[in-house]
């Protein structure tokens, strides 16, 4: 016996004639448990187990209508119900909600016509409903409209609702009221719009645009490739009505993302681009940009410009972007995040993020996953972002869709964040209004993410030179008997008598005018000067990085922040080992003990907020610090609430950001890379776990923060913290595979350095900021070096000096003494240094290369010169021999020793892995490394 019988039994209240009121309340309850009385929900919790789908029914109605029959026919004689009617309006019911959850499996959004069967449980008859049931009327339940309405009527609206050009998946979401917001928008929408003509006429143009410049390019430049936007023209539509509506919503700019097809007419129909500017650089005449070496293929190009609208201007940035499709991803979140700071307290609603992906990318490419997963969080998100899917139903060349994906939509991956998506017809322009403005109030209602799945295909192959119809025959053979978007839209305008065939004609011609002269076709450009941010890179032009910059501090500002640091608020109690920690930088700032990393790094950041300099820090565990140095933000051991120091220095300080990450690389780095090239006077780091998980986000590494600045002149000041060094933890958590950065270095594109001591941490990053050089810094950072005896600095060192790109021999050696230069970074230093005293060897001197990249020439000369009888230099390094830094930077040290120096490698054998994973086998190694250095020979 079902629950719900039980129900009915155990209470005299559900008997007879209330039958049907609480099959209604039940219904209802499916639809929104909390539009019921507390312990009406309670009740039906246990039947439904909480799911917001609809459960069988048929006991239920069987029951009704044994009801009816006992209660002496009080049931039949009310307003005429039986127990026919009654099973008969519980099967209208179900039915309404199958509409509203599987009503986009029947919809009529393919321009090339559907390709699934439709499912079973969408025909009327399948809930015992036939023909003569369509004229009598029902209660329409929840459904939107007329309370009573014949079947007929319903199952139409339903279908017009539902199953037209637009097909709506929204009842996965679990929040109710988000749900109902949804059902009250779509189910008081009207097949018929009801257009002002003049918006239709806009719509139209709209349209002409997006075909109008793809046929002037493949018409002036044959055979060149555009990725064209031809099958999904709707784009353009949908841009602008974003654009105007934003404007009108108070949105001061938006970051659009996207990859490359498309991309051209975008700029040129929506961005306002010159397209004279563009035929130029089709013509290959077009001017380079000042500051950029190698430049990027003209569909890689970003762009930013001030648009004019009825309410305002509005700023639009296109972000630039590689050939990897879907990495701009967490790029763009994080440059709309940055804005979104900078803005203020309504910068979620200031600042809006637009992504146009691939169908097959879309589903295909993790980082998609991991920039979704990324949206609602602290640290990273940005109040929801509208996504477009140009959905060519066709992957990504030649794939068939069961190849690209495993799920049945390509969008199927937006569920994990309770996404609503909108299937729409590419080729009903107006229902892709009318789902683009409805994405765009939910956007801004709900302050998270919304898909349009545009469905529509691609004309030409991959690229106009690809024969798509070789691998999809019969696809391509629909496609080219089928009319473009524009002409189906004004063929339907000239049967509406919106405009006359002469009329739409002479629209595509001013179009095509406006492109031979040159012109702007976008909506017009606002007045220079309306963006306030455009120039503040400029002061990072043209600078070196030996520019001065005095990173000192005095000990008073010193003293000050560490202070204000160990203030914490009332009744917080910190594990004892916290506080122990918290207790000896108490004594450092004091002068009572050496300083450790902890201490030079967390006042490297306090100092910095001081000077009013923004702060943020990401990635895992870098609250406490994957060693346990950091201690940035604090437990509080009774009650779990966080403390964070560097918050509360001063009520005029930067703000400071300091978030641990989700367990992201990719995803989270680029985020951080957008940011940094968004606010160039915050310092932004992300660090790594180890310094090998940075292999996960190597696309970002080589297509943004390496060749940025080189391809699109953008640039960045991005820190990456990666924990590097040899400690028998096995081959990944050894190596931050230090070679692969110092392959990628060229033309002083970034900074590579491997500080060891406290006061050289200290300084390097508030020399990042300081000095005004803005280029990615990436820190090989320590471990062991974290609490080494040695590794330690004094107050001294943090109120004097700067950041030493080379350290010099620190013991008293005479340096006529010395015959052989062992040269070193990082670590392994303090291992030669321990043995060298301990042997009590007098003629060798050891130099620490403390940056790598821009390698310090004269500096480096400059130690090596004191040494007048040098005859051998030695490179001593952890790695194996083709890792580390030996193939990258040996030129360097040949270029500046006389001929007759010898230089020679000590180190590991060359290997596949970085290390060895048996611990016994590494302090071998690391023994033989060490004394080959210093004596050029094995333990015997």
């Amino acid at each position: 016996m079902s629950k719900l019988l039980k129900l009915f039994q155990d209470s005299s209240s559900l008997y007879g004639s209330n039958a049907y009121y609480v099959e209604n309340l039940y219904e209802q309850f499916l639809e929104d448990p909390e539009s019921v009385e507390p312990s009406w929900q309670k009740q039906f919790q246990e039947i439904s187990h909480g799911s917001a789908y609809e459960v069988p029914h048929s006991p239920v109605v069987e029951r009704f209508a044994e009801l009816a029959l006992k209660s002496q026919g009080r049931l039949a004689q009310l307003q005429g119900f039986t127990e026919e009617s009654v099973k008969k309006q519980s099967a209208v019911a179900r039915l309404v909600n199958h509409y509203r959850v599987r009503g986009h499996q029947i919809a009529n959004n393919n321009p090339l016509g559907k390709t699934l069967p439709p499912p079973a449980d969408m025909d009327p008859a399948y809930y015992g409903l036939s023909e003569p049931d369509m004229d009598t009327l029902f209660d329409t339940g929840a459904l939107h409209g007329n309370d009573r309405l014949p079947l007929r009527d319903i199952i139409t609206r339903l279908n017009e609702i539902y199953c037209g050009s637009i097909g709506t998946e929204y009842m996965h979401i679990v929040d109710t009221q988000i749900r109902r917001w949804l059902i009250h928008r779509l189910e008081t929408y009207k097949p018929d719009l009801k257009l002002d003509p003049e918006v239709k006429r806009s719509i139209l143009k709209q349209l002409t645009a997006a075909e109008g410049i793809e046929t002037h390019l493949h018409n002036k430049f044959v055979g060149q490739k555009r990725f064209s936007l031809e099958g999904g023209e709707a784009l353009i539509p949908i841009l602008d009505s974003l654009v105007e509506g934003a404007a009108a919503k108070g949105v001061d700019e938006i970051v659009i993302g996207m990859a490359h097809r498309g991309r051209l007419n975008v700029l040129v129909n929506i961005l306002g681009k010159n397209p004279a500017s563009l035929f130029s650089e089709f013509a290959g005449i077009s001017t380079p940009t000042p500051g950029v070496s190698s430049g990027d293929v003209k569909y890689h190009m970003g762009f930013s410009s001030d648009i004019s609208t009825p309410t305002g201007p509005i700023h639009l940035t296109l972000a630039f972007n590689p050939s990897h499709l879907e990495i701009i991803n967490p790029v763009v979140e994080g440059s709309v995040r940055a804005r979104q700071d900078r803005a203020g307290g309504d910068g979620k609603d200031t600042v809006i993020p637009i992504l146009i992906h691939g169908d097959a990318a879309f589903s295909g490419q993790g980082i998609v996953m991991e920039t979704l997963n990324m949206s609602q969080t602290r640290a990273f998100s940005t109040g929801g972002t509208v996504h477009i899917v140009i959905n060519n139903q066709i992957g990504f060349t030649t794939s068939n869709p069961k190849d690209a994906r495993s799920t049945l939509y390509c969008t199927d991956v937006a569920s994990l964040v309770q996404a609503p998506v909108f299937h729409v017809n590419g080729d009903d322009p107006e229902a892709v209004i009318f789902v683009t403005k409805l994405a765009l109030d939910f956007r801004m209602t709900f302050n998270k993410d919304v898909v349009i799945d545009l469905i529509c295909y691609r004309r030409l192959g991959h690229n106009e030179a690809d024969e798509p119809a070789a691998t999809q025959p019969l696809m391509y053979k629909k496609i080219r008997k089928h009319k473009t978007a524009r002409r189906i839209y004004a063929e339907k305008l000239i049967s509406e008598n919106v405009i006359s065939a002469e009329e739409s004609v002479s629209i595509e011609q001013e179009y095509q005018q406006k492109l031979e002269a040159g012109e702007v076709v976008s909506r017009p450009l606002a007045p220079d000067g309306t963006y306030s941010y455009s120039s503040q890179w400029n002061q990072f032009l043209h600078r070196y990085w030996e520019d001065p910059a005095d990173t000192a501090i005095s000990l008073e500002r010193l003293r000050f922040c560490n202070d204000q640091m160990m203030r914490l608020p009332a009744g917080f109690e910190l594990h004892p080992r916290v506080a122990k920690v918290m207790e000896n930088r108490r004594k450092m700032a004091a002068g009572g003990m050496p300083l450790d990393w902890g201490f030079a790094e967390n006042m490297a950041y306090a100092s910095l907020l001081m000077q009013k300099i923004d702060v943020r820090l990401t990635g895992q565990d870098v609250g406490r610090g994957t060693f346990v140095h950091r201690h940035a933000v604090l437990h509080n051991q009774i009650n779990n609430k966080t403390y964070v120091p560097l918050k509360h220095l001063d009520k005029d300080q930067g703000r400071a950001q300091i978030y641990d990450s989700l367990l992201s690389e990719a995803g989270v780095l680029g985020f951080e890379y957008g940011y940094s090239t968004t606010m160039p006077n915050t310092l932004v780091i992300w660090e790594a776990q180890f310094g090998d998980f940075a292999n996960g986000a190597q696309v970002v590494i080589d297509q943004f923060i390496s060749s940025g600045e080189n391809k699109w002149g953008r640039l960045c000041g991005l820190v990456m913290l990666l924990p590097h060094g040899f400690e028998g933890q096995g081959p990944e958590h050894s190596s931050g595979r230090l070679e692969r950065y110092l392959q990628l270095c060229a033309e002083h594109n970034i900074q590579v350095c491997n500080p060891t001591t406290p006061a050289q941490i200290f300084h390097l990053l508030r020399r990042q900021m300081i000095r005004q050089y803005r280029k990615p810094l990436i820190v090989m950072s320590p471990k062991s070096l974290l609490r080494h005896k040695l590794a330690v600095s004094s107050l001294e060192d943090l109120t004097t000096g700067s950041f030493l790109p080379v350290i010099g021999e620190q013991d008293d050696i005479n340096p006529s003494d010395v015959n052989r230069v062992v040269l070193c970074a990082g670590k392994v230093y303090y291992d030669l240094l321990e043995t060298r005293r301990q042997d009590e060897t007098k003629n060798v001197a050891i130099i620490r290369l403390e940056q790598l990249y821009p390698f310090p020439d004269k500096l480096f000369k400059a130690e090596i010169d004191k040494y007048p009888n040098l005859q051998e230099l030695v490179w001593c390094q952890e790695e194996p021999q083709n890792q580390g830094a030996w193939y990258q930077s040996r030129h360097h040290f040949v270029d500046n020793l006389a001929s007759h120096i010898r230089v020679s490698y000590s180190g590991r054998e060359a290997s596949a892995a970085p290390a060895v994973g048996n611990f016994r086998v590494h302090i071998e190694q690391q023994k033989a490394v060490v004394n080959s250095a210093l004596y050029g020979k094995r333990p015997g």
